[in-house]
């Protein structure tokens, strides 16, 4: 049967997108086992790289031999690719929280710079708002004075009593204006800080939405399970799929051989085909035995027939050409299954073994 473009195409892409996985997954499984191990990069590179070859090489060929390897070597492949796989998922999520965490160390280094801003910050509004509520004291005393007193004396003692005040009442407000000044500066310390925190958060955007949607919270506990949980369901398919598709294009290679190959014409059974008659001479047709040929084996009595059929021929003149009318009688009987070799004449029985 012919294999169509369409077929082929999608075979060498399956091949081809499974190549494609399968080499990023052996990146990020590598990447991940040295960031594990790290005081040993080289020797894990090497060592990783050579056993997702060899994972990949013997899922190719444990699928092509499956019916002919030993059951001792099929057990273990199978269990080493599946421990190979959980060895690549194992690095893949290695890989993944390490860049999950190099994204999150910038965001708290940002935090906290921040958060030391905003401190100062509060601090000095802190400073203002006691220098505020100590000129209010002040002045509540002053009018709290003048309210005891009725006459010009309160007045005076009040006007006496701001004036004493006056020293104090400007180092508050020298204050006021310094913490307001300091307040100035560090709001525009503060302004490039929170915008690179802006910018960070919104890096990891994507996955506050996925925390807020699975547990209706973003606080950064939650947010770690669910960077987590997107790990894992990253690396469940990761691996998985792409030797799954590579064994897929490898299904669709064998079909392709087995239908392009020429199927071999089958050989017919001697003893059930009907490889056809000969033609039979006229006196041979004019002296057919009187029963009607049936489908099912040959009485006895049908048996008796045809052995005297046979010696009428043998009595004719030309008993050259009857001896080969019988043997080819005989043979196409013996070929139909229809006699058994016990009930052939023993004068046709090796020619008839023979043709059989």
């Amino acid at each position: 049967m012919r294999v169509s473009f369409n077929e082929k195409l999608i075979a060498y892409l399956t091949l081809i997108s499974g190549l494609c996985v399968s080499a990023v997954a052996v990146y990020y499984s590598v990447a991940g086992l040295a960031a594990i191990f790290a005081s040993a990069v080289v020797p894990i590179i090497i060592m990783g790289v050579s056993l997702e070859v060899g994972k990949i090489v013997a899922t190719v060929w444990i699928k092509q031999n499956w019916s002919i390897a030993p059951k001792l070597i099929r057990t273990y492949l199978v269990v080493a690719i599946t421990v190979l796989m959980l060895i690549t998922s194992m690095g893949i999520f290695g890989f993944l929280s390490k860049a999950h965490l190099d994204q999150s160390m910038p965001s708290g280094d940002v935090v906290d710079r921040l958060a030391v801003v905003d401190g100062k910050i509060q601090t000095e509004r802190e400073n203002v708002d006691a220098a505020k509520r100590a000129l209010k004291q002040m002045d509540d005393t002053v009018d709290q004075t003048m309210a005891r007193s009725t006459s010009e004396t309160g007045a005076t003692r009040a006007a006496a009593l701001r004036r004493s005040q006056q020293k104090e009442r400007g180092q508050l407000q020298n204050d006021i204006a310094n913490s307001q000044a300091r307040i100035g500066v560090l709001a525009q310390e503060r302004g490039p800080i929170a915008k690179e925190l802006r910018q960070v958060e919104a890096e990891v955007g994507p996955i506050k939405y996925i925390a807020s949607f699975i547990y209706g919270d973003t606080d950064p506990t939650i947010l770690e399970r669910a960077v987590t949980w997107v790990i894992i369901a990253l690396i469940v398919v990761f691996d998985p799929l792409a030797l799954i598709l590579l064994l897929a294009s490898q299904i669709s290679f064998q079909n392709f051989r087995e239908r392009q190959e020429p199927k071999e014409e089958e050989t017919p059974d001697p003893y059930v085909a009907d490889v056809g008659e000969k033609p039979i001479a006229k006196e041979s047709v004019e002296e057919k035995p009187a029963y009607e040929p049936d489908e099912g084996p040959l009485t006895e009595e049908q048996i008796q027939q045809i052995r005297e059929f046979s010696k009428v021929y043998s009595a004719e003149e030309n008993e050259l050409d009857h001896r080969e009318l019988n043997i080819e009688h005989w043979t196409k009987l013996a070929r139909s299954r229809r006699v058994k070799m016990d009930d052939i004449p023993e004068e046709y029985l090796g020619e008839v073994k023979r043709r059989v």
